[in-house]
């Protein structure tokens, strides 16, 4: 190979590379465009272009199994939910007749699993509607302390019913935040679900806030053998206890950090000394 020919292919395989990374950075949706002189190089760049057609063609098809399947958990969803609401309506008046002992037994088990069903579906729908973009965020100025107070009020015979004394540490300013209040009322609630199957006695609420950030701690003991795995507690359908049955489907905390991550925050829980913490920033 003469000089001159060594530094042609030199200068090919470096615009070779070139138009890889653009190929890379524009996620596949282009080919290799470049002009060769050595046949090798040509059949290899073809090659390239397969390959990237290839994975093109695989990446649509599994952005629409991805989006059939979302459809597919809503519209199941979404059926369920009629009978779900039917059958606990009819529970609810069969409340009204004359029950034996064990009939009103009976019933009370039908009750609580017809509640467990419905909280699963629940999470199922919410979840299709958040995962396909069709769950809009309308933020508005919230008084964040104003609404933790509140919403530990609201909750207060759920909390007690538990057994727990909350720990609620506000500020006594107001902290204003530009927030969705329906998003924030839902991930409050599936925090404090979470703390109400797994806590001990106690659990603290925390709020703090500086220029254009709010800090929200939610904080509660844990037994030192519970195995919580705090890389992966945001996941889909994780259980720290994987033989425990809820009455959920293992969705809450995931379904929580979409949320935050919908209104542009952040949430990370840490687990040390016996206590689990979430912190969230907005």
């Amino acid at each position: 190979m003469g000089l001159f020919s060594f530094f042609l292919l030199k200068k090919n395989i470096r615009e070779m590379t070139k138009e890889l990374k653009r190929t890379r950075q524009e996620a596949y949706n282009r080919n290799l465009r470049i002009t060769l002189v050595d046949k090798d190089l040509e059949e290899l760049a073809s090659e390239l272009n397969e390959n990237i057609s290839y994975q093109k063609k695989m990446k649509l098809e599994e952005e629409h199994s991805r989006k059939v399947l979302e459809q597919s958990v809503s519209d199941i969803a979404h059926d369920l939910r009629t009978p779900l609401t039917v059958i606990r309506g009819d529970l609810r008046m069969l409340r009204e007749e004359q029950l034996s002992e064990k009939g009103r037994e009976y019933l009370e088990a039908a009750d609580s699993r017809a509640e467990v069903l419905k909280n699963m579906v629940d999470e199922f729908f919410e979840l299709s509607l958040i995962e396909s973009g069709d769950l809009s965020v309308e933020k508005e100025k919230i008084d964040l302390t104003a609404f933790l107070a509140e919403f530990i009020i609201d909750n207060e015979s759920m909390i007690r019913s538990k057994g727990l004394e909350p720990d609620i540490r506000l500020p006594e300013k107001s902290i204003i935040i530009n927030a969705d209040k329906g998003m924030l009322t839902r991930i409050m609630s599936n925090l404090l679900n979470n703390i109400c199957k797994y806590a001990k006695k106690s659990f603290m609420l925390a709020v703090d806030g500086k220029a254009g950030e709010a800090v929200i701690t939610l904080e509660n003991e844990i037994a030192d053998d519970s195995g919580i795995d705090t890389e992966h507690i945001f996941d889909r359908t994780y259980r720290a206890d994987k033989a425990r049955r809820d009455g959920s489907a293992g969705l809450g905390l995931y379904i929580v950090k979409l949320l935050v991550e919908k209104m542009d925050g952040s949430i990370e829980a840490l687990a040390e000394d016996g206590r689990l913490k979430f912190r969230i920033t907005l």
